[in-house]
């Protein structure tokens, strides 16, 4: 295949088509261009420095701190496990992108490196269920996973660019028995989204945890809520909300939450 060949190829792919000979890039497609503000990889080879210098130097992303001693890049990051081959890379507007990484060595001494924009697969990746992280008498997220994995949950609203909503759903005025309780998650899980994390908290409360474009939102979805469950009235219940003004932390908003 000659190279022009391979360029026409890699032009129809959404993801970033990347080429190197060593540590030389000598072929870069139009969206990994287009992402860099550049018209070739010539340019970009000018404009450019160190390629790894363009992975953030996040602990939670492959970069350049984690290349092993005499080893070049790749050869570092395929000694990871798959779903660890992540980088995170800047846009030109200085927006964080998450990318998975993929590397084809059957070329000699050219290897193809194929980045996937992850960025917006970042929540569902880290909310995997599996039989630990779901409490098996309602069918909700324990909080033991959720505290696990607030820190992962923060990083995917900044990679999603959304602020992070909390609700307390609390159950308290009903008498219900554990049967009662799972038809109640079954019914409200119903109502909200994949990514949206219902999470058992106590006995009679849970806490919904959301992503929202600005704060409008939070009370829109609210107010979706408490109108879709008056189709529901074997169930009753009150939520009190909050939503990121900031940077606040997960820790903060429940704490402030409480206070409320």
């Amino acid at each position: 295949m000659t190279l022009d060949l391979a360029k026409n190829i890699a032009n129809m792919q959404e993801d970033f088509i990347v080429v190197f000979k060593g540590e030389e890039i000598i072929l870069t497609n139009s969206s990994f261009n287009k992402f860099f503000g550049v018209s070739s990889t010539e340019e970009y080879n000018r404009n450019f420095g160190t390629f790894v210098d363009n992975f953030v130097p996040h602990p939670s992303y492959f970069n350049a701190q984690k290349i092993n001693d005499n080893e070049l890049w790749f050869e570092s990051i395929m000694k990871l496990d798959e779903l660890n081959r992540v980088v995170s890379i800047l846009s030109q507007e200085h927006e964080p992108h998450a990318y998975s990484v993929s590397i084809n060595e059957d070329l000699g001494e050219l290897r193809i490196v194929t980045f996937k924009d992850i960025t917006q697969s970042l929540i569902k990746r880290i909310m995997i269920e599996n039989n630990a992280n779901i409490d098996k008498k309602t069918g909700a997220y324990t909080k033991q996973y959720f505290l696990q994995v607030d820190k992962s949950y923060e990083e995917a609203a900044v990679f999603n660019e959304k602020i992070i909503a909390l609700a307390f759903v609390d159950i308290s005025d009903n008498e219900m028995n554990s049967d009662d309780i799972k038809t109640f998650v079954l019914n409200f899980k119903s109502y909200i989204r994949q990514d949206d994390m219902l999470i058992k908290w106590s006995d009679s409360k849970f806490l919904l945890a959301f992503l929202v474009d600005d704060i409008q939102k939070t009370q829109a979805v609210i107010e979706k809520l408490q109108n879709s469950f008056k189709k529901l009235n074997n169930f009753n219940y009150t939520l009190k909300s909050i939503h990121q003004t900031g940077d606040e932390t997960i820790q903060k908003l429940i704490k402030n939450l409480a206070d409320t």
